[in-house]
């Protein structure tokens, strides 16, 4: 797009320089408005997807007793994760568990929980579908935590929830 104005390198890149996974930062008691999140999904939604699929779909909780049942899970699902010492004594991975361990604690009172989802499953995929399949969602959900950034919103990357996937599915009616 030859006449597209230019972004602003320095915003960009302090944009993408800073966003990372907020745990130990979150701003567990502002509110955010249901608009602002609409806003940054709309973003989200405009990144890469294979083959133009456009399989994600997103679901957004806000309801206090779904939080708190969705951070049980999380913490069922990390318990021997975070039983066991995986850092080696190296202090940056020290931290890294530390401020995932946080999270695990507070996870109900974070105010949204936005969950990526992608339709399908990668079970028993070839390789290159699975990466399709992967693919597609983890571009959007990058999209969504730079959207929140720019809005000064903190998000977090969890994958170990993961473990409890099926039991999340069935509380959120997915």
């Amino acid at each position: 797009m030859p006449d597209a104005a230019p972004f602003d390198l320095a915003v960009t890149d302090r944009l993408l320089a800073t966003t990372r996974s907020v745990r130990k930062r979150l701003d567990l008691d502002r509110p955010v408005e249901r608009e602002v999140i609409l806003d940054c999904l709309r973003l989200a939604q405009q990144a890469p997807t294979a083959s133009n699929s456009q399989g994600w779909r997103w679901m957004v909780v806000t309801d206090a007793a779904l939080r708190a049942r969705l951070a049980e899970l999380y913490r069922e699902a990390s318990a021997d994760y975070f039983a066991a010492d995986r850092t080696g004594g190296d202090g940056q991975a020290t931290r890294v568990r530390d401020s995932a361990v946080y999270l695990r604690d507070v996870l109900d009172r974070v105010p949204v929980h936005v969950i990526p989802c992608v339709r399908g499953r990668a079970g028993g995929l070839p390789n290159a579908q699975a990466a399709g399949l992967y693919g597609s969602i983890i571009p959007a959900a990058w999209s969504l935590m730079l959207a929140l950034r720019s809005r000064g919103l903190g998000s977090a990357w969890t994958t170990l929830h993961l473990g409890r996937e099926r039991e999340a599915a069935e509380l959120l009616g997915i």
